[in-house]
C-alpha cells in the first residue's frame, strides 16, 4: 500500500504501556509508521505528554497533539453523567469544546486519506465536524462496550442498580448510533465483529491483537518457582473482578492442593485496599512492572480468571508468546484460536481452575510442552506486522468506496 496520511484519535496516550489497549495502539502505530504512513495523533488524556512520552512516540508519529481531559470530579462531568442522554463513559470523554475545535482545524487543514476514531465512547467530540466535512472515518472498537457493564455494575450498591440499568440502555443506544455512521468498523475478534455487524453499514473488518514476538522469545518460565502470575490494568473492571474472584474462590482451593504456591499480581493501578484485605504472605502484590518478560521468567503458570471483557486479551496473548503455561476461562481465550488442552488449559469454575493449575505445577514436563506449543501458535498467527496488514486491508476498503463515490459524483 502506498503511504497514507492518517489522522488518528484516541481517548488516552498509548505510552507508557499500562493496558492491553495501549499496547495495541503503540505497536500498531509503530508498525504503520515503519511502512511509511504519516500519522497525526490527536489525544485527549488525563495524563500529560511528558518528555518520556514524546521520546517514545516521536519515531512513529509525525505530529502529536495532546489536550487535557477534565477531571472525573469536575462538576460538568458529574452533571452530564447524571443527566445526559449519553452513557457514563461517553460523558466522561465527551463534551470537550477544545478537542472539537482542534479536530475541526485538522480536518480543514488538509486532505486525510484515513480518519480513524478509537472507541465509540470517544466519538462525541468529533461527530459534528465529521458530518460537516462529510468525512469518511474508520471506527475501531476494542470490545463490545455495551456488554462490559456486568463487571462494573455488579459491584454498585443496590440503591444504584436502576441507574446502572439505565446507563446500560444508554450505552447500547449510543453504540448503535455511532456504529451506524462509520464508513467501516474494525473489531478485534470474529465474535465481536458478528455482534457489531448488526449495527454497521457493512460487515466489520477484524484486526486482531498481536504480541511482540521477539520481545518474549527469550522467556524461560521457572516451573519450580510455584509462582502463579496475573497481569492487568486495574482501572479496567474485568481485571479487578478476575483478581477478586481468584482470591475469594480459586486460591483457597488451590492452596489446599498446593500449599507452597504463590500468587504474583502485577499491573497498573493496583488497588491499595487489596494488600489489607488479603494479607497472606504467599501473595506478591507487585503492581506495575516495566519489563514483563522478567516477571514471566520468574513464574510457573499464568492464571487468567477472566469472566468478562470481550475482545481478545493481550495479557493472555503475551503469556502464550512467552511460553508461560496458561490456565484460563473460555472468556480469557476469546479471539485467540487456542485449542483447549493443546496450547492452554481451559476451566470456567473455581474448582476446575484450581485443579488445572495444580496439575501443571505437578507435571512440569507437560507444562513445558504446552507452553512451547502456545508460543508456536502465537508466533504463526499474531505478529504485530500481520495485524498491521489487516488494518491496511480495512483502509483499502474505505479508500475504494471513496473512489467509487467520486466516480459516480
Amino acid at each position: 500500500m502506498k503511504p497514507l496520511r492518517i489522522l488518528l484519535t484516541m481517548p488516552y496516550l498509548p505510552w507508557p504501556i499500562t493496558s492491553g489497549g495501549k499496547a495495541r495502539e503503540y505497536h500498531l502505530l509503530r508498525a504503520l509508521a515503519q511502512r511509511g504512513h504519516e500519522i497525526t495523533l490527536l489525544v485527549q488524556a488525563k495524563t500529560q505528554a511528558d518528555a518520556d512520552v514524546q521520546a517514545a512516540l516521536a519515531p512513529w508519529v509525525k505530529e502529536l497533539v495532546v489536550l487535557p481531559r477534565r477531571s472525573l470530579k469536575d462538576p460538568r462531568t458529574l452533571w452530564r453523567a447524571a443527566f445526559s442522554s449519553l452513557p457514563l463513559l461517553t460523558t466522561v470523554n465527551g463534551h470537550a469544546p477544545a478537542l472539537t475545535r482542534q479536530f475541526e482545524q485538522l480536518l480543514a487543514r488538509q486532505h486525510w486519506d484515513i480518519v480513524q476514531i478509537e472507541h465509540s465512547y470517544g466519538f462525541q467530540p468529533f461527530e459534528a465536524a465529521l458530518q460537516r466535512h462529510r468525512q469518511p472515518f474508520v471506527l475501531v472498537e476494542h470490545n463490545v462496550e455495551s456488554e462490559l457493564g456486568a463487571a462494573t455494575y455488579g459491584k454498585w450498591p443496590v440503591w444504584a442498580r436502576p441507574f446502572a440499568r439505565y446507563d446500560q440502555w444508554r450505552g447500547r443506544r449510543w453504540e448503535q448510533h455511532v456504529l451506524g455512521q462509520a464508513s467501516l468498523v474494525v473489531a478485534v475478534t470474529e465474535s465481536d465483529a458478528h455482534k457489531l455487524g448488526a449495527w454497521t453499514q457493512r460487515p466489520p473488518h477484524v484486526v486482531t491483537n498481536g504480541a511482540d514476538i521477539q520481545g518474549f522469545a527469550g522467556v524461560q518460565p521457572d516451573l519450580a518457582s510455584k509462582r502463579v502470575l496475573f497481569v492487568g490494568n486495574y482501572e479496567y473492571a474485568p481485571n479487578v473482578d478476575a483478581v477478586e474472584w481468584a482470591m475469594e474462590a480459586i486460591w483457597p482451593r488451590l492452596w489446599a492442593l498446593q500449599p507452597e504456591a504463590r500468587f504474583v499480581v502485577c499491573g497498573h493501578a493496583l488497588p491499595p485496599a487489596w494488600r489489607q484485605r488479603w494479607t497472606d504472605p504467599r501473595i506478591e502484590w507487585r503492581g506495575y512492572v516495566d519489563h514483563l518478560p522478567t516477571v514471566q521468567s520468574q513464574s510457573a503458570v499464568f492464571l487468567a480468571a477472566l469472566r468478562f471483557g470481550g475482545g481478545s486479551k493481550l495479557k493472555v496473548l503475551e503469556a502464550l508468546a512467552a511460553s508461560l503455561p496458561v490456565v484460563s476461562t473460555t472468556e480469557g481465550l476469546s479471539g485467540l484460536g487456542v485449542t483447549a488442552g493443546e496450547q492452554a488449559m481451559v476451566a470456567d469454575n473455581a474448582e476446575a481452575m484450581a485443579q488445572a493449575v495444580s496439575h501443571l505445577l505437578d507435571h512440569p514436563e507437560q507444562a513445558v510442552q504446552m507452553g512451547l506449543r502456545a508460543r508456536a501458535h502465537v508466533t504463526a498467527r499474531f505478529d504485530w506486522q500481520a495485524c498491521a496488514t489487516q488494518l491496511e486491508a480495512a483502509y483499502a476498503a474505505v479508500l475504494a468506496d471513496d473512489r467509487r463515490e467520486q466516480a459516480c459524483a
